[in-house]
């Protein structure tokens, strides 16, 4: 099963020449989910090769432009290319007002139809729950409402050791067994113990992306034992004071995060224009937490 990050754009605030807005695209079992959607994401999709017809779920996590100043690009485009495919956007409740408004005025008639979901950003609520994974929202502290969203794939069903059961073995007795379930035969009594007959399955994975947002310890139980967590690094630890009065945080602090979630790997990004490398990013946040990758764009993250 595939699972992985691309990063389409890693920036913050204003423009750059180093970096794009924000804007990644996380992949499950082949199927695209695109996360926040800065300026220009369209180009970046199409730079990619991104079969664009596999998105049918947008997330954005806030209405700052940097976040979502390219999804009424990428809509009207996909609209001049005849897309016909349903797609859900989740994002805050005045993000459907504004995309209204812009359809409206500039007398686009779309052909595919758009769900929308208003995101709660006071509490943690599942918003899709399909056959394979869930997805969350993550309540965020920024200077206005924000939320980051966590994907959790469903652990799959045991498998079955075919070359143990007999010829014809039952349908429904292998459902059972594939359950979880020990199965008795009714014709000769013979139990068949799941533990003999099935191997696990394929584990649940996890991925948390937190954009915006001050340091925050009360997301940290949400996040217990994720695999992957993405936290903004917009400031280094010498910009503390910056970082409160904005409302974002260091590289040390999204590592704190990562380390009180007790997090397998850690991605950082959205950083600051002020900062033309980020070498301090990435030993800052080591120092704190080992396994930290920083984001950057074009890189594929496999989770």
């Amino acid at each position: 099963m595939n699972f992985e990050l691309l990063i389409l754009g890693t920036g913050s605030a204003t423009p750059v020449l180093e970096h794009n807005p924000s804007a990644y695209l996380f992949t499950c079992e082949n199927e695209h989910f695109l996360i926040d959607c800065g300026e220009g994401t369209q180009f970046r999709l199409l730079e990619h090769k991104v079969r664009t017809s596999r998105i049918r779920h947008i997330f954005i996590s806030h209405l700052h432009g940097d976040h979502y100043f390219g999804l009424i690009g990428l809509l009207s485009s996909w609209n001049l290319n005849q897309r016909k495919d349903d797609l859900t956007i989740y994002g805050p409740k005045d993000l459907a007002e504004i995309l209204t408004a812009q359809f409206k005025y500039s007398h686009t008639f779309l052909h595919f139809k758009i769900h929308f979901i208003a995101t709660d950003t006071t509490a943690a609520n599942i918003i899709l729950d399909t056959s394979s994974l869930t997805v969350e929202t993550i309540p965020l502290i920024h200077r206005i409402d924000c939320c980051g969203f966590l994907f959790r794939t469903k652990e799959a069903k045991r498998k079955i050791l075919a070359d143990k059961l007999p010829e014809n073995f039952p349908i429904p007795y292998i459902k059972k067994l594939k359950e979880g379930f020990d199965v008795e035969d009714p014709l000769t009594g013979k139990e068949y113990k799941n533990e003999d007959y099935t191997t696990a399955g394929t584990a649940s994975k996890s991925f948390a992306y937190c954009s915006d947002t001050a340091y925050n310890e009360a997301i940290i139980p949400q996040l217990q034992n994720v695999n992957t967590v993405f936290h903004e690094a917009t400031f280094l630890e010498s910009e503390l004071k910056r970082a409160i009065q904005t409302n974002h945080s260091t590289a040390s602090q999204a590592a704190t995060i990562a380390l009180k979630s007790n997090a397998q790997q850690l991605i950082i990004g959205h950083y600051s224009s002020r900062y033309k490398t980020l070498e301090n990013h990435l030993s800052e946040a080591k120092a704190v937490f080992e396994n930290t990758l920083l984001a950057q764009e074009g890189l594929t993250f496999k989770l």
